[in-house]
C-alpha cells in the first residue's frame, strides 16, 4: 500500500512535533495530532494567561526584510506550495496502480477455471466436449461470456512506468524540499542577524534610568530566546505550514473529485473526532491545572522551609518538614495519575473511532465498487486515502500556528524597545559644547527619585556647590544621597525638580558624549573589561598613544606593579578583572580616568574596599591626580577625607553641614559621629597587630596579603575544579578533619566549594540506576509493556486487513465477495475496541508507574537538601527559588527515562517485529529488498529530529560569544555610559553576530537536504518496491494483495522505529536531570544533620568558649569575618556581644549553632571541641531568638510547638511557655486563639507578637544556651519593655548570649564584650568598661548606636 506510505511519511513526523503526548503512536490517524497539539496548547494557554497580549502583527514579523529577503520567500513559498501537492498527485499514481494489479489478478482469475480460455485477445469457453464430460448436471449450459480482454497487460511493463512515475515525483519533492527550506531559513538568518543588531545598538542608547527597570537577565534572555522565537517563527515553519496546508487542499480536493459520495461518509464521522478532541484538551488542562495548583502547595511548602533554612535547622526540624512536604506531594500525584489515564481512555477512543472509520469507509465503499460500479477499487482508495493525508496534514500544521503565535509573542517586547525613544540618548548629537571648562558644579534645590523606586525621595531639595580646582568630600551614612548627586554629575539620570548647572549651564543643555568625555571617576567596585591592562586604560580615551598610557600608569601608582607583570601592558585582566587585586584594579581604573586627562574627578569610596597597605598606595595616587582639577569625592575612611578643602554632610538627601575637618568636629553633627566611632576601631585594631606579629611567625599566613590570598584561591580552585570534575563521587570532606593547613589552602578549599561552574556538566545517569529508584512499581511497568506492545501490533494488523480487502475485489464470484468484505469490516472494529483497552492500560500504568517514581524522588531530594550544612544555602545557584524549581523539574523530567518511555520503546519494537516476521512469512525476497530502504525511512525521521536538536546546540555555541559581549556590555552599563563606549561595543557585538549568521547559512542548507531527503524516501522506497512485486507476481506468482501487504507493514514500521528515535532528546534530558538529582543525593554534607555520629553527654552544662577563631564565609573567601576571636562564658552566665555591624557578632553565634564551622581555631562546648559534638544533640540544647523572627504558615500552637520536634507536645506546655514569654494574655484575646494562623512568615501579627511567640518557642525547648540576636532592635518601646521582661525570664538558669545594639538591654550582662572588625577589643562588666574609658564609654555616652 503505498499509502500506507503516504500515510506514514506524514506521521514520522507527527511523533516529532508532538513531544507532549507519549501515546501519540502510530497510525495514520491524523486527526488525533490535531488533539495534541490543542492538548498542548491548552496546557500552554495556562501558563501563558500573565504574559502581555501580542501586540506585533504576523506580517510586522518581517519588517526587517529587505528585498532580497523577500524575493527568496516568495520563491521558497512557491516551492512549498508545488511541494505540497505532490502528495495527493502521488495518490492519482497509485489509484491506477492499484486497478492495474486488480485487473491482472482478475484475468489470472478467470483463466485459472479449465474451461476458459484467452482466444484473439479475449477470454472464451473452450469448445471441446471434453471439458464437459466431467459435469455433473449437464443441462448447466455455459452461459455466453461478456468480452473481458486478456494477454493485453503486461503487468511489468506497466510496473516500471508507475515506478518512473514515482522516481519523477520523488525528485521533484527533494529538489523543492531543499529549495523551500534553505530558502525560507536563509532569509530568516539574515532577518534575525539585523534584528539583533538594531536591538542591541538601541539598548546600548537606553538611559540608566531604564536599566534599573529592566533586569540585564531579562535582556540577555532577550537577545537570545526572544529572537530565537522570532526566528522560529519567520524560517522554515512557515515553508513547512504552507506546505502541509497546500496537502490539505489537495487532499479534499481529490476526495470530492473522485468520489464524493464516499468522501462526505468519512467526513461525517469526523465530529466524533473533533468532540473527543475537544473534550481531550480541556480536561487535560484541567487536569494538568490539578496537578499544578497541588504542586504549588508542595512547593510553597518547600519554598517556605528552604527560605527559613537557618530555624529549620537551628530547631532540628527537617525531618517534619520532609513529611509537610511529602503531605502535599501526594494529592499531586493523584491528579498526574487521573490524567495519565484520562489520555489513556481518549487515545484508545481516538483508535476505536479511527479503526470504525476504516470498517465504515471500505464497507461502502465496496458497495459503490462492486454494486452500483461507481467506482473502481483504486478510486476507493484515491478517495480514501486523500481524505485521510488532507487531515493529518491539517493535524500537522497546527504546531507551526503555535510557533507563529510565540514568534509574535517574543517579537512585541523586542520591537516595542527597538521603536523606544531613550529619555537621555547618549549617541545624539545635539548640545553645546563649551569652548573653556572651569569646573564650577553647582546643584540649584534638587530633587530626585529613581524611576524603578518612585515611592523613595533620594535627594531633597539639595544645593550645593562644587568650586573649581578645590576638592570637595561628600560623607553621611549610606543611603544619604552621596552617590546619586555623583551619578547627576553625570547625567546617568535627570532631577524631577532643580538643575544641576556646569559653569553656570544647565547640563541637560549640554553635549553628553562631550560632557561624560570631561569627567574621570573612580568607583567602589571599579569594572575592569576582559581584555589587557592597555586596552583598559585605552578606554579612557580613543586614539591615545602608549606613552600617554605610561604616563597614567605611573601618576596612579600603577607603572611599578604593571612592569613586575610578565606581559606588562598586555596582561590580561580576567573576566571583570578577576585575576587582579582589588589595590590593583582600583589603579588600573585611576589610570584609565586619569588618560582622558579628565577636568572634573569624581572619586566614590574609591579606596573603600583595599585593605590598609593599598589602601595608602591608591590614596597617594589620588592626592597626585587630584590637584588642579575639581574633585568630588565620597568616602567612609575619615584618613581619606581629613585633607579635602571642603567637606558637605549629608542626611536624609539634603547637605546639613559643611566646612572644613576641624570646624565640622567642633559642630558634633554627622561626621563627629562618624569621626568618634572609626578612630576606635582602627586604634584597637592597630594595636591587635603589633600584638600578632611579636608574638609569633604562625600570622604568616594571615599575613599574605589579601590579594595574594585571594588569587591563590583562585588558582586553586581551578585545579580543585578540574580535579573535583572527576572525583565527583568523593566528598572532600577530609580537609575539614585534618585540621586547617594555610590559609591560602583552606580559603582554596572553600571558594572551589563555592564555585563549580554553573552548567556543571553532569554525566547522564545510568538507566539502571533511575529504574533503581522505580522498582517497587515494576507491576504496573509490567501490565503497561504489555498494553504496548499489543498497540504496537495493531499497525502491521491494519496493513494485513487493508490488503486483504484489496484482494476481494479480484474475486470472480459476488457472494463469496461480500461474505469476505463483511468480515474484514468486522475485523475492523475488533481492532478498535481491543485497542481501546490496551492504549487505556498503558496511559494508566505509565502514568502511575511515574507519578510514584516523580513522588519518591521530589521527597528524596527536599530531604537531601534539608541535610546540606548551611553554607551550602549561601551559595546563590542553591537559593530557594532554585532549589524549588529544581524539585519541581528535574523531578518530573526524570519520568522521561522510565515509565512512558520504555511504553514507547517496546510499542516500536512489538511494531517492527510483528511486520517483519508477518512480512518474511508471505513473501521475503520482497521483505529483503524493501528491508534495503528500511534504514533511509528510519533514518530520515530519527535524522530529522536529531539535527534539529544538534542544530539548536550549534546556534547557542555561536551565539554565546556574542552573548559575552552583550551580558560584559549589559552589566557594565554605567562604566561604559561614564567612559562613553557605546559605540565600541557595538561594533564589538555586530562582528560577533558574523559566525552564528554563518552557521545558520550553512544549516540551511544542510537542514535543506536532510528534509528533502527524508520527503522523498518513500517514493523512492515505493518505486523499488512495486517494480520488484510486478515482477514477482508475474514470474513467481505471488498474490498482488501480498505486495500491498508487505509494503504497507514495513513502512509503517520504519516510521515508527523513526518516531522511536525521535524520543531520545525528551530521554536525554531526563538522564541529564536524574544525574543533577543523584548528585545532589550523594553529596556528603560537611556538617551533616542526620548522622548519628558526635558525641552525646548527660549533664550538660553549657560552659561555651571561642578559642582564637578565624572564619571567612565559603561564598565571600576574601572577607576575613572572625579574625581571632577569644571569649568565654560560664554556666549561667549571661554574654553581651557589642559593635558595629559586620563586626562578627551573628558570625559567632552561627559558629556555636554549628551551622558553620571555624576555619582556624575551636569553638569548646563544655571542654570538647564543637566539631566532635553531634550536630542534633547540639542544636537540641540551643535555644534561638533572632532579630527577624521566622514564623511558619501554621497556628500559634503549632509555632510553638516546632520548638522541640523531637517529642509530641501537650497543650499544657504550650501555655506555659507562652505565659513565661508574656505572651498568653494576647493570645487568649484573640477569637481562635492557640489555633490562630499567622500567615506566611507570620505576617497576620505584631512585631512584637512575632518576637514573644519566637522566645515562647525557644523556652519550650528548655535549652541549655540561649542565643538573643538582636531579639529587641526591631520593636518600638512600649512592646520592647514586654518582650525585654519575657527574654529576662527566659533567662534564668541558662548560659545566655546576647547581641544588641541599645545598650540599655545589655548593661545588666555578666560579660560584655565589645568586637570590631573580628575580634574583642576589650571586655568586662559594665562598670569595668565605663572606668576603662575606651569604645564602650564613648558608645554610652554619645549615646550613639553602635553600628
Amino acid at each position: 500500500m503505498p499509502t500506507g506510505s503516504v500515510k506514514l511519511q506524514s506521521i514520522k513526523k507527527l511523533g516529532h512535533e508532538n513531544h507532549s503526548y507519549v501515546a501519540s503512536d502510530d497510525g495514520p490517524a491524523g486527526s488525533y495530532m490535531t488533539m495534541t497539539n490543542q492538548a498542548k496548547k491548552n496546557e500552554k494557554a495556562q501558563g501563558d494567561a500573565q504574559k502581555p497580549a501580542i501586540r506585533v502583527g504576523f506580517f510586522q514579523l518581517f519588517r526587517f526584510a529587505t528585498s532580497k529577503d523577500v524575493l527568496m520567500m516568495a520563491v521558497g513559498s512557491v516551492c512549498a506550495v508545488v511541494h505540497g501537492s505532490a502528495q495527493p498527485l502521488m495518490l492519482l499514481v497509485f489509484g491506477l496502480l492499484t486497478d492495474t494489479f486488480i485487473e491482472y489478478d482478475l484475468e489470472l482469475n478467470e483463466l485459472s477455471d479449465g474451461r476458459k480460455e484467452c482466444v484473439n485477445n479475449t477470454i472464451q469457453w473452450k469448445n471441446s466436449t471434453a471439458a464437459w464430460a466431467n459435469l455433473s448436471y449437464p443441462w448447466e449450459a455455459p452461459a455466453p461470456l461478456n468480452a473481458t480482454p486478456c494477454g493485453l497487460l503486461d503487468i511489468e511493463y506497466e510496473m516500471t512506468k508507475f515506478a518512473y512515475y514515482y522516481v519523477g515525483i520523488g525528485a521533484a519533492v527533494f529538489v523543492l524540499g531543499y529549495c523551500q527550506i534553505s530558502l525560507w531559513v536563509t532569509a530568516a538568518a539574515r532577518q534575525v542577524r539585523l534584528i539583533r543588531k538594531i536591538y542591541f545598538s538601541k539598548v546600548m542608547r537606553m538611559e540608566i534610568g531604564w536599566f534599573d527597570c529592566t533586569s540585564v537577565g531579562e535582556l540577555n534572555t532577550r537577545m537570545s530566546d526572544d529572537i530565537n522565537k522570532i526566528n522560529d517563527a519567520i524560517a522554515d515553519q512557515v515553508g513547512i505550514f504552507l506546505q502541509r496546508f497546500t496537502t490539505f487542499v489537495c487532499g479534499f480536493c481529490v476526495g470530492f473529485v473522485k468520489g464524493w459520495k464516499l468522501t462526505l461518509v468519512i467526513v461525517a464521522a469526523s465530529p466524533l473526532i473533533g468532540l473527543a478532541t475537544g473534550l481531550m484538551a480541556l480536561s487535560v488542562a484541567k487536569l494538568t491545572g490539578m496537578e499544578l495548583q497541588a504542586y504549588a502547595k508542595a512547593g510553597a511548602v518547600a519554598d517556605e522551609v528552604l527560605s527559613s533554612i537557618r530555624t529549620v535547622a537551628a530547631f532540628g526540624g527537617e525531618k517534619k518538614e520532609v513529611e509537610r512536604y511529602d503531605r502535599n506531594l501526594s494529592s499531586a500525584q493523584l491528579w498526574g495519575i487521573r490524567k495519565g489515564l484520562i489520555m489513556g481512555i481518549f487515545n484508545g477512543y481516538m483508535w476505536l473511532i479511527i479503526f470504525l472509520c476504516y470498517g465504515l469507509a471500505f464497507w461502502y465503499g465496496s458497495t459503490l465498487v462492486l454494486d452500483t460500479e461507481e467506482y473502481t477499487p483504486g478510486t476507493l482508495l484515491q478517495v480514501f486515502f486523500g481524505v485521510l493525508i488532507a487531515a493529518m496534514n491539517l493535524g500537522q500544521a497546527s504546531p507551526c500556528l503555535e510557533a507563529f503565535a510565540s514568534g509574535r509573542g517574543a517579537a512585541t517586547n523586542i520591537f516595542e524597545t527597538i521603536d523606544r525613544e531613550p529619555e537621555i540618548d547618549c549617541l545624539s548629537e545635539a548640545g553645546y559644547k563649551l569652548d573653556r571648562v572651569k569646573g564650577d558644579i553647582e546643584f540649584h534645590n534638587v530633587t530626585f527619585y529613581y524611576p524603578s523606586r518612585p515611592e523613595v525621595k533620594i535627594l531633597d531639595q539639595l544645593s550645593i556647590s562644587v568650586k573649581p580646582g578645590e576638592t570637595t568630600a561628600f560623607v553621611g551614612p549610606s543611603g544619604a544621597g552621596k552617590s546619586s548627586a555623583i551619578q547627576l554629575i553625570q547625567r546617568f539620570y535627570d532631577p524631577k525638580e532643580g538643575m544641576v548647572t556646569l559653569d553656570g549651564h544647565d547640563i541637560r543643555g549640554l553635549n553628553i558624549q562631550w560632557l561624560r568625555s570631561l569627567i574621570g571617576i573612580v568607583e567602589q567596585e571599579p569594572v575592569l573589561f576582559a581584555t589587557t591592562i592597555a586596552e583598559n586604560i585605552r578606554y579612557g580615551r580613543p586614539g591615545v598613544s602608549m606613552d600617554d598610557i605610561i604616563a597614567a600608569a605611573k601618576e596612579a601608582n600603577a607603572y611599578s606593579f604593571i612592569m613586575d607583570l610578565p606581559q606588562r601592558f598586555d596582561t590580561l585582566v580576567g573576566e571583570g578583572g578577576g585575576q587582579m587585586s582589588g589595590g590593583q584594579k582600583q589603579r588600573i581604573a585611576i589610570a584609565r580616568a586619569l588618560v582622558r586627562n579628565p577636568r572634573i574627578l569624581l572619586l566614590d569610596m574609591a579606596t573603600s574596599a583595599l585593605d590598609n597597605e593599598s589602601e595608602a598606595i591608591v590614596q597617594e595616587a589620588l592626592d597626585k591626580v587630584r590637584k588642579g582639577r575639581t574633585t568630588i569625592s565620597i568616602a567612609h575612611r575619615l584618613s581619606t577625607i581629613k585633607n579635602a578643602d571642603v567637606i558637605v554632610g549629608f542626611e536624609h538627601g539634603r547637605a546639613v553641614e559643611r566646612g572644613k575637618h576641624n570646624e565640622l568636629l567642633e559642630r558634633k553633627g554627622v561626621y563627629f559621629t562618624l569621626v568618634t566611632l572609626q578612630s576606635q576601631g582602627d586604634k584597637a585594631l592597630n594595636e591587635k597587630t603589633r600584638q600578632v606579629t611579636d608574638d609569633d611567625e604562625e600570622s604568616e599566613g594571615l599575613r599574605l596579603s589579601k590579594a595574594g590570598s585571594y588569587r591563590a584561591s583562585l588558582r586553586a580552585s581551578l585545579r580543585e575544579r578540574s580535579r573535583s570534575q572527576m572525583s565527583n563521587a568523593i566528598p572532600d570532606s577530609s580537609a575539614s578533619i585534618t585540621g586547617p593547613t594555610s590559609y591560602a589552602d583552606l580559603n582554596a578549599d572553600k571558594s572551589q566549594n563555592a564555585a563549580p561552574d554553573d552548567d556543571e556538566l553532569v554525566a547522564p545517569a545510568p538507566v539502571a540506576r533511575i529504574l533503581k529508584y522505580n522498582l517497587p512499581e515494576w507491576p504496573y511497568m509490567l501490565f503497561g509493556s504489555l498494553g504496548a506492545a499489543l498497540n504496537g501490533g495493531v499497525n502491521p494488523f491494519y496493513s494485513l486487513l487493508f490488503s486483504q480487502i484489496l484482494a476481494t475485489f479480484s474475486l470472480t464470484d459476488p457472494v463469496a465477495q461480500r461474505k469476505e468484505i463483511d468480515s474484514i469490516c468486522v475485523f475492523f472494529v475488533v481492532v478498535g475496541v481491543v485497542s481501546f483497552f490496551t492504549q487505556t492500560l498503558q496511559g494508566y500504568a505509565f502514568s502511575k508507574s511515574g507519578e510514584l517514581l516523580t513522588r519518591r524522588l521530589r521527597r528524596l531530594g527536599f530531604q537531601a537538601m534539608l541535610g546540606q550544612e548551611i553554607g551550602w544555602f549561601d551559595d546563590h545557584r542553591n537559593s530557594p527559588g532554585a532549589l524549588t524549581t529544581r524539585l519541581a523539574t528535574d523531578a518530573s523530567q526524570v519520568q522521561g527515562a522510565t515509565g512512558s518511555q520504555i511504553g514507547m520503546i517496546v510499542n516500536s519494537l512489538s511494531n517492527i517485529g510483528v511486520a517483519v516476521i508477518m512480512s518474511f512469512y508471505f513473501s521475503w525476497k520482497l521483505t529483503l529488498l524493501i528491508l534495503c530502504f528500511l534504514p533511509f525511512i528510519a533514518l530520515s525521521s530519527g535524522f530529522q529530529a536529531r539535527m534539529l536538536t544538534g542544530f539548536a546546540k550549534q546556534d547557542k555555541q555561536a551565539m554565546e560569544d556574542a552573548g559575552q559581549i552583550s551580558g560584559e556590555a549589559l552589566n557594565n552599563i554605567r562604566t561604559i555610559a561614564g567612559l562613553g563606549k557605546e559605540r565600541v561595543f557595538m561594533d564589538m557585538y555586530e562582528a560577533h553576530l558574523h559566525a552564528p549568521y554563518r552557521a545558520a547559512l550553512k544549516k540551511a542548507n544542510v537542514y535543506g537536504v536532510c528534509y528533502s531527503f527524508a520527503q522523498c524516501v518513500i517514493f523512492m522506497t515505493n518505486a523499488g518496491s512495486y517494480r520488484f512485486g510486478g515482477y514477482l507476481v508475474r514470474q513467481e506468482g505471488l498474490h498482488f494483495s501480498l505486495v500491498f501487504r508487505i509494503i504497507s507493514a514495513i513502512v509503517t514500521s520504519g516510521t515508527a522505529l523513526g518516531r522511536a528515535s525521535s524520543y531520545t532528546p525528551d530521554y536525554a534530558k531526563a538522564k541529564i536531570s536524574a544525574a543533577r538529582f543523584f548528585q545532589l543525593l550523594d553529596r556528603v554534607p560537611r556538617i551533616s544533620v542526620y548522622s548519628h555520629q558526635g558525641e552525646k553527654w548527660e549533664n550538660f552544662q553549657g560552659n561555651l568558649e571561642f578559642i582564637d577563631c578565624k572564619f571567612t564565609y565559603p561564598t565571600r573567601p576574601d572577607i576575613q569575618v572572625l579574625n581571632g576571636l577569644n571569649v568565654s562564658v560560664k554556666p549561667g552566665q549571661t554574654l553581651a556581644f557589642v559593635g558595629s555591624s559586620g563586626c562578627g557578632k551573628s558570625t559567632s553565634v552561627q559558629l556555636l549553632e554549628r551551622f558553620y564551622d571555624p576555619d582556624h581555631g575551636k569553638v569548646l562546648i563544655d571542654g570538647r571541641d564543637s566539631t566532635r559534638v553531634s550536630v542534633s544533640f547540639l542544636r537540641s540544647k540551643i535555644g534561638i531568638v533572632s532579630q527577624e523572627p521566622v514564623l511558619f504558615d501554621c497556628s500559634i500552637a503549632e509555632n510553638i510547638k516546632y520548638g522541640d520536634a523531637s517529642r509530641e507536645i501537650g497543650m499544657s506546655e504550650v501555655t506555659a511557655a507562652a505565659k513565661k514569654a508574656q505572651l498568653h494574655d494576647f493570645v487568649m484575646g484573640l477569637p481562635e486563639k492557640y489555633e490562630t494562623n499567622v500567615g506566611a512568615q507570620g505576617s497576620q501579627l505584631s512585631r512584637g507578637q512575632k518576637q514573644r511567640i519566637a522566645i515562647a518557642r525557644a523556652i519550650i525547648r528548655d535549652p541549655k544556651i540561649l542565643l538573643l540576636d538582636e531579639a529587641t532592635s526591631a520593636l518600638d518601646t512600649e512592646s520592647e519593655k514586654t518582650v525585654q521582661d519575657a527574654l529576662d525570664k527566659a533567662r534564668e538558669g541558662r548560659t545566655c548570649i546576647v547581641i544588641a545594639h541599645r545598650l540599655s538591654t545589655i548593661q545588666n550582662s555578666d560579660i560584655i564584650a565589645v568586637m570590631s572588625r573580628g575580634f574583642v577589643i576589650e571586655k568586662g562588666t559594665h562598670n569595668q568598661l565605663m572606668a576603662l574609658k575606651g569604645a564602650y564609654y564613648k558608645l554610652v555616652t554619645t549615646g550613639a548606636p553602635i553600628s
